[in-house]
């Protein structure tokens, strides 16, 4: 029988995504089109509110990670499972859950992004995919821990 990728994918693999920074001017064009809240928005009002400063909206925080992965993704997989051959045809993502930002990314923080796979599994309801389930976490430049949640996407066996 033939090697695949799906057989590599174990539990613990990691695949480091890469960082970015949050500049002001970034925060302040994802919030006009996304979250216009006014601690993502503007300077003065972010320091009148509870978080002090401006910052990133946790949906900017969100898209910047599916950037990375379209960006990085495959090049990280090959990396972490030192596969060579054709990369198998992912499909949809039924969902994430556990969505949580832990803390606040401030403008001028630097998040780096990694997913680490949790589970690698046949499906029983669509013959020659699997499921993968994975923990996202973005963590600042002190390594806290920013925003973490539980991924699930399809991806062919074969």
């Amino acid at each position: 029988m033939m090697e695949t990728l799906f057989s590599r994918l174990k539990p613990g693999l990691r695949l480091d995504l890469g960082s970015y920074t949050f500049e002001a001017e970034a925060i302040k064009e994802f919030a006009r089109k996304f979250d216009p809240q006014p601690f993502h928005l503007d300077e003065d009002a972010a320091e009148r509110s509870h978080f002090g400063k401006l910052c990133a909206s946790g949906w900017h925080c969100c898209a910047i990670f599916m950037k990375l992965n379209v960006a990085n993704g495959d090049a990280a997989l090959r990396n972490a499972t030192g596969w060579s051959g054709p990369l198998p045809e992912r499909g949809p993502s039924p969902g994430l859950r556990d969505l949580k930002w832990r803390r606040p990314t401030y403008a001028g923080d630097t998040l780096s992004y990694s997913m680490t796979l949790k589970e690698a599994r046949e499906s029983q309801s669509r013959p020659g995919w699997g499921l993968l389930q994975s923990d996202i976490e973005a963590t600042n430049q002190d390594s806290e821990i920013v925003m973490r949640f539980i991924s699930t996407v399809f991806i062919r066996t074969d």
